[in-house]
């Protein structure tokens, strides 16, 4: 969501002293951006994320009226997090006047903690910003089912619950709730900035694309890890399924691994200078390896200008009759982690005559699955600038949406992912309902 934002004008009878906001949130990697502003007159509320922190903030007439800080830093960029902040400044108890609830538990170790005087009007009825401050910050990440409740601090159990089988907190998707007269709920059912709530505080998009992404609450994809090191420059965006890296090796992984199953991704490149596939999780630490040395657990593709290769835990192979990586080109990687074999495919046609759904030709075969295996992008020795952009079943690459099947994409075995061409019978993209079907 980074350089997008939503706005709406100002409420004009909203609560000033009560409300509440709740929403999830996948980070990106600064984790550091502005979530939601009342701006006007150089007077505001902020939320937003500050070095992994979470703050809101409120400035009028260039004084502090309240600043609350969590200790706790958000820096889990593979899941969903919830977050509730109940304001109610009529509370005789200064503590009980801002309440910070993240994943259900509220935080009570906060690095600052300013409270707003009892009964103190917070000037939440200026112009709203979703995404943006109004200068110079935005927010990088996901959002999804956005509640801004106008005269009641609800806690986190109005949003969610626990799950009685797995303990994970889970999303409440049609809350009980009373909005009031300035209240609303976006970004519920996919992209939808039109309230669904019972009023009509729609919001328009102020700048930038907003993307439908499939990745959600209930439904989590694998993204690229930016927290694995690396020695090369690298910048992601889009929620951390576009990358562009510069400089000599490198490898990205993803944030899911597996050791059974039929797995199926789809990666858009630029550059043929790729490697493309699946790596042992527990063994990529260096920040200077590339995919195909031998101590890697690399198994996959690799292109230069001239030729086409398979590398197995550093052991080459090379593929005659495959034709070299080019820019535009989309190549889908099919994993099946059950038999040990791997097949790939280029703008939906499987190579060398394999069927990944009966098994014949795979590219390689006898892949050990002993330990987790994770999807793993990776740059030649040679120095070299690319933009990889992975659909990991979320439907986009980068930016852009999926528009083959009459724009429905194509869907694995877990009936919820959107890939640019169908996925060998069988195969499922790499999300939590895939991986628990």
């Amino acid at each position: 969501m980074a350089n997008t934002y939503l706005q709406k004008s100002a409420f004009g009878s909203a609560n000033q002293k009560t409300y509440t906001i709740s929403f999830w949130s996948k980070l990106a990697v600064s984790a550091t951006g502005n979530v939601l502003a009342f701006v006007q007159s150089g007077n505001y509320v902020r939320l937003f994320f500050e070095n992994g922190a979470l703050k809101i903030k409120s400035v009028i007439n260039s004084s502090t009226v309240f600043d609350i800080k969590t200790n706790r830093l958000f820096r889990d960029f593979s899941s969903w997090y919830h977050f509730v902040i109940a304001m109610d400044t009529t509370q005789a108890t200064e503590a009980n006047r801002i309440k910070v609830y993240v994943n259900g538990v509220q935080e009570t170790s906060l690095a600052t903690a300013t409270y707003p005087s009892q009964n103190f009007d917070t000037d939440s009825n200026n112009d709203l910003k979703i995404g943006y401050n109004g200068t110079d910050n935005y927010f990088d990440g996901l959002l999804s089912h956005f509640h801004y409740i106008d005269g009641t601090a609800y806690d986190a159990s109005a949003f969610g619950s626990t799950d009685s089988v797995t303990g994970e907190w889970s999303i409440n998707t049609s809350p009980s709730v009373t909005y009031g007269s300035g209240g609303f709920l976006i970004l519920k059912d996919g992209n939808t900035i039109t309230d669904q709530s019972s009023n009509s505080n729609n919001f328009t998009l102020g700048g930038g694309t907003l993307t439908n992404t499939e990745d959600c609450p209930s439904n989590v994809f694998a993204t690229l890890n930016p927290l694995r090191p690396n020695g090369i420059s690298q910048t992601y965006s889009n929620g951390n399924t576009t990358v562009i890296r510069t400089g000599t090796g490198g490898q990205m992984n993803g944030t899911l691994g597996v050791k059974s199953g039929k797995w199926y991704y789809e990666c858009l490149i630029d550059d043929y200078w790729q490697y493309l596939g699946w790596t042992a999780l527990s063994l990529n630490t260096s920040q200077t390896i590339t995919c195909a040395e031998a101590t890697s657990g690399f198994y996959g593709l690799y292109s230069n200008a001239s030729a086409v290769l398979t590398y197995a835990n550093g052991s080459q192979t090379t593929q005659g009759s495959y034709t070299p990586m080019a820019s535009g080109q989309i190549w889908g990687i099919a994993f099946d982690a059950d038999n040990a074999k791997m097949y790939f495919s280029l703008n939906g046609t499987f190579l060398n005559s394999s069927n990944p759904a009966n098994q014949t030709n795979p590219a390689m075969s006898s892949i050990p699955v002993t330990d987790f295996l994770v999807p793993a992008i990776g740059q030649g020795t040679g120095s070299r600038s690319s933009t990889i952009k992975m659909n990991f079943g979320n439907g986009f690459f980068g930016t852009t949406a999926v528009t083959t099947n009459s724009g429905n994409g194509y869907a694995g075995t877990d009936g919820k992912s959107i890939f640019n061409y169908q996925p060998p019978t069988g195969y499922s993209a790499l999300s939590t309902k895939g991986l628990n079907e």
